[in-house]
């Protein structure tokens, strides 16, 4: 089993209907893999409207990890150990750290330097693939 773990880089290739992105999420679904993306991810994709029904396909085969008090904490000691700011993708690296204590997991992201430096922090055992 691998965990797909969605950051927003890779919910807007959804949304914009990037044909690599929609094979790799339906792999995943067909294969029973785990696919999450961080609630914070979604925020800052989601517009909502009629416009935006491929994403809203996309989030039915996806599993929402909310941003609570002890994962916003931990994203916040991340950001601060690593010198970054951006807390969303410090969730998908927190988010990712913890599927990848027990599977294999991927990272889709139009980000990986960053999502390296976070995932290097935790010392996450990740792929990044980048969409």
């Amino acid at each position: 089993m691998t965990a797909l773990v969605l950051d927003a880089g890779a919910l807007i290739a959804l949304d914009r209907n990037n044909r690599d992105m929609w094979a790799r999420l339906y792999a995943a679904d067909k294969a029973g893999d785990i696919v999450a993306t961080p609630a914070g991810a979604i925020a800052q994709t989601w517009r909502g409207g009629r416009r935006q029904a491929l994403l809203s396909r996309a989030l039915m085969h996806c599993d929402e990890i909310a941003l609570d008090g002890p994962i916003a904490r931990a994203c916040g000691r991340l950001c601060a150990g690593t010198g970054t700011a951006d807390v969303i993708d410090a969730s998908v690296a927190v988010a990712a750290a913890e599927f990848a204590h027990h599977t294999h997991t991927v990272i889709a992201t139009s980000d990986p330097d960053d999502i390296g430096t976070l995932t290097s922090a935790l010392n996450a055992q990740v792929s990044i693939l980048t969409v």
